[in-house]
């Protein structure tokens, strides 16, 4: 029996881990939010390994408000780079493997091509900002460390684009969403049994990985297929960004590239509006 620790308990990622794995053996896994567990609390966190011992540690927890984070830096660092610098040096002291979800936001977005994990980071955003430095400090405090980013994550749990669309539909006879921003949708679902995957078989290659579905979108496309899957009727409108301002800045392109995640742990990835019929048939 591998016994897992996930933190981010009630996010998307976390949330879809949990729903897999009650429906597995192999694992015995433990779930903690912040009420159990405040992982911005090193000494919380110290005592908690020192009272459990867990073979991996899967870090879902995160500050995501991207435009909240402009005005509240601290707290996001907190979150997304002092708290796993914490959490990965614990893990490697106690001979627990790590694994940290990460973002597309730390990258600029002027790729004009698939983005690598060694492409140079330049986030434009707080948030993004945060992000990285958790990156930089995961692998200082644990170079055996698995570090995957992913982007555009949509679940049936917690908040999400998916849900705003659906909902949005419903309210009203015409939205306006942004074309010239690109990417790829990404089922919580399914990175969460890449996780699972990734535990299960044996194999382990310390490092950054990207994960995303396969296929490229536009926020524009997105929204259009969600109306569609769900045989809704609303009238969607491309715009440009600079139609829609926001505080944070978004990467304008932020497909990223899989080859090395599916290449070293041998793994198919669902093409996104497949996994996209999934979810919306859940909701």
């Amino acid at each position: 029996m591998i016994r897992i620790l996930v933190t981010g308990a009630n996010g998307q990622v976390g949330s879809e881990l949990k729903f897999l794995a009650a429906h597995q053996e192999m694992f015995q896994c433990t779930f903690v939010s912040r009420a159990e567990l405040d992982i911005t609390d090193a000494a919380a966190v110290e005592r908690y390994f020192a009272q459990e011992h867990f073979d991996y540690l899967i870090n879902c927890a995160a500050y995501t408000a991207v435009d909240k984070a402009e005005t509240e830096r601290d707290a996001a660092f907190q979150i997304n780079a002092t708290a796993p610098s914490a959490l990965a040096d614990v893990a490697h002291r106690h001979q627990c493997r790590y694994i940290h979800i990460s973002t597309d936001f730390v990258f600029d977005g002027t790729a004009s091509q698939p983005i690598s994990e060694e492409a140079t980071t330049h986030p434009l955003s707080v948030y993004g900002a945060s992000k990285l430095a958790g990156d930089v400090a995961v692998q200082q405090y644990n170079p055996e460390a698995l570090i995957i980013r992913t982007s555009w994550v949509y679940s049936s749990f917690g908040n999400n684009f998916v849900k705003t669309i659906l909902r949005l539909c419903k309210e009203r006879e015409q939205l306006n969403v942004i074309y010239d921003q690109i990417g790829t949708p990404t089922y919580a679902r399914d990175l969460a049994a890449c996780l699972f995957y990734i535990i299960g078989s044996g194999t382990w290659v310390p490092g950054i990985f990207n994960y995303s579905n396969e296929g490229v979108a536009s926020w524009y496309d997105f929204a259009v297929a969600i109306k569609d899957i769900a045989g809704l009727h609303t009238q969607i409108s491309p715009i440009e960004t600079v139609q829609y301002p926001t505080p944070a800045t978004r990467p304008k392109f932020s497909v990223l590239k899989k080859k090395k995640i599916k290449e070293t742990y041998a793994i198919r990835i669902p093409y996104w509006r497949e996994s996209l019929e999934d979810c919306i048939k859940l909701l």
